[in-house]
C-alpha cells in the first residue's frame, strides 16, 4: 500500500512568528518554496532555510504566495503534518518476521503502512533493508550527508538474506551498504533473529561477516523476534530460554572479538534477550554511548541511570512502535537541523491528587521488569507497579510502548478508585490516543501521563508524599 502523494498541510503557525507576520494560517497546503515543490521534509528543511522564502500556499482552492521576512537559519514558525510529501517508498520484502503482518484489521490505516524509505531511515530511525535503493538514492544521500542511516541486515549470506525477505534482491542489496560506507555514510544496523532460522552457526557468520565486509559500521543491534497472536506464520516463534542464553554467549563472544580489532564491542543485544535468559543488564558503559536506544540497547540501564539521578538527561524513546506513519507524530533525530513537522507534545503532568494514598505505575510485561527493583530501592510501600498484560497483541508483546486502551481499561476497571495511577506517554499519539484507537481520558480511572525516562518517573513519584 502505499501513501497517496499529497501537499503538507500547515498543522501549527508559532505566535509572533516570521510566518504568523506573512500571513501564514492553520490548514494551508504548502505548494511550493522559491517556486520549487519539496519532496519532503529534508527538502524542506533546506528550502526553508534560505533568507525572506517565498511559499505558494493553497487556501480554499486558490493558490496564494506569502514572502516571509525572515534571515537566513532562523526559523520559520510552521509545522506541517508529514515527513514524507511525495510517496513513502513502500517495502516489497514479505518478511516471515515482519510485525506489520502481525496486526489484527480494523486498526488505524496508518498503522499498516510497511515502508522501506531510507528517508525514513535518516528522519526517524526506521529500518531499511535497501532492496529498493538506487543510484540516484545514493547520490541524493551521499550529497545532502543524510546521516546516519539504519539498515536491517538479519544475514550476510546471499541466499539466507532473500529467503528471510523473501525478496531475491536481498542477496544483493548489501552492495549498497558498502557504497553508503564508502562514501562516510554512518550506518547503524539491526540483526533480528529468529530461532531456528537465522541463529546458531548463522548468527556467527553474520556477526563475522559484518566485521569483515563492513568495519565501517557505526554500531550493531541484536534483537530478538517479536511475536503476536495474529502472526500467521507458524515458524516464526520466541525464543526459548536456552536459545536466549546461546545468543547472549555467541554475541559475548563477538564483542571480544569486535573489541580486539576496533577497541570498542560494536555489537550490542536488546534488553529482552537478557530478560529471557534470567541474566543481569551488563553496566551502562557497557552499552558505549546506547546509541540503539531505540532499538531497546541498553534503555533499561539508561532508565536507571536517569532514575537514580546519575545521568541528568532524559532520553525516553519516541512514541511507540509507528512513530512515523502517523500523521505528524514523533520528532526526527536531529530537530535543530529538521524542524518543520510537528513534534511530539508531551502531555503535561498534572498536579498531584492530594487526596491518594497510593500510586500506580502503569507498564507493560517488559517495563515492569526494570522498574519494580527502582521501586523497591526507594523503600515506600505506598507506591506499586502494574504490570499490564498485552491481550490484544498476544504472543511475546511485552514492551510498554504497543499497550493499548482496551488491555489498559481493563487493567484500571479492577484497581481502587482513590489511586493514582501514572501512564508512560510512549503508549499514546499527541492527542492522547492508544493504537488501537481508544483515548486516554475515557480509560476508567483517571491517569496522569508522565513523559516515559527514568527522570520523569522520579520526579513524578517525589511529588506525591
Amino acid at each position: 500500500m502505499a501513501r497517496v502523494a499529497s501537499l503538507p498541510r500547515v498543522v501549527r503557525v508559532a505566535a509572533d512568528s516570521p510566518a504568523s507576520s506573512a500571513g501564514v494560517l492553520l490548514g494551508d497546503e504548502i505548494v511550493a518554496v522559491d517556486g520549487l515543490a519539496p519532496r519532503d521534509l529534508i527538502e524542506w528543511r533546506f528550502a526553508t532555510d534560505a533568507a525572506d522564502p517565498e511559499l505558494t500556499i493553497r487556501r480554499g482552492g486558490l493558490e496564494v504566495e506569502a514572502r516571509v521576512a525572515k534571515a537566513e537559519g532562523a526559523p520559520l514558525g510552521i509545522e506541517v503534518d508529514s515527513a514524507v510529501f511525495d510517496r513513502v517508498r513502500t517495502c516489497d520484502n514479505h518478511c516471515e518476521f515482519c510485525f506489520i503482518h502481525q496486526l489484527p484489521k480494523g486498526m488505524r490505516r496508518s498503522l499498516y503502512l510497511k515502508d522501506d524509505d531510507y528517508r525514513l531511515s535518516f528522519l526517524y530511525g526506521n529500518f531499511t533493508t535497501l532492496t529498493r535503493f538506487t543510484e540516484a538514492d545514493l547520490e541524493r544521500v551521499v550529497t545532502e550527508r543524510l546521516s546516519p542511516l539504519h539498515v536491517s541486515i538479519h544475514a550476510t549470506e546471499g541466499t539466507l538474506r532473500s529467503q528471510m525477505l523473501k525478496n531475491r534482491r536481498g542477496a544483493m542489496s548489501l552492495r549498497w551498504l558498502r557504497a553508503l560506507l564508502d562514501h562516510g555514510i554512518e550506518v547503524r544496523a539491526q540483526i533480528v533473529v529468529c530461532p531456528g532460522v537465522n541463529d546458531g552457526t548463522h548468527l556467527d557468520d553474520t556477526l563475522a561477516g559484518l566485521l569483515d565486509r563492513f568495519p565501517e559500521l557505526a554500531t550493531i543491534a541484536v534483537v530478538p523476534l517479536g511475536v503476536s497472536r495474529f502472526n500467521p506464520e507458524t515458524s516464526m516463534r520466541e525464543h526459548t530460554v536456552t536459545e536466549a542464553r546461546a545468543v547472549v554467549d555467541t554475541v559475548s563472544a563477538w564483542q571480544e572479538a569486535y573489541r580486539s580489532v576496533f577497541g570498542r564491542r560494536v555489537v550490542h543485544l536488546a534488553d529482552e534477550y537478557y530478560l529471557r535468559a534470567n541474566l543481569p543488564f551488563p553496566p551502562i558503559e557497557h552499552y558505549e554511548g546506547c546509541e540503539m536506544h531505540e532499538d531497546g540497547v541498553g534503555m533499561a540501564r539508561t532508565f536507571e541511570s536517569e532514575f537514580l539521578g546519575i545521568s541528568s538527561g532524559a532520553t525516553g524513546p519516541r512514541r511507540g512502535f509507528f512513530v512515523s506513519v502517523d500523521t505528524g507524530e514523533g520528532l526526527p533525530p536531529n530537530p535543530a537541523a529538521y524542524t518543520g513537522l510537528r513534534t511530539t507534545t508531551r502531555v503535561e503532568l498534572r498536579a498531584p491528587s492530594a487526596t491518594a494514598d497510593r500510586t500506580a505505575v502503569l507498564t507493560g510485561h517488559l517495563g515492569a521488569e526494570v522498574i519494580r527493583p527502582l521501586i523497591d530501592y526507594l523503600g515506600r510501600d505506598d507506591i506499586r507497579v502494574i504490570e499490564v498484560e498485552n491481550r490484544f497483541f498476544g504472543g511475546n508483546t511485552g514492551v510498554t510502548g504497543l499497550m493499548t486502551f482496551d488491555d489498559v481499561a481493563r487493567t484500571l476497571a479492577d484497581e481502587p478508585e482513590g489511586d493514582r495511577f501514572l501512564l508512560p506517554d510512549v503508549c499514546l499519539s499527541d492527542d492522547g490516543r492508544f493504537l488501537d484507537g481508544g483515548r486516554s481520558v475515557d480509560l476508567p480511572r483517571n491517569v496522569e501521563i508522565v513523559p516515559t525516562d527514568g527522570r520523569s518517573l522520579r520526579r513524578a513519584l517525589q511529588g506525591h508524599r
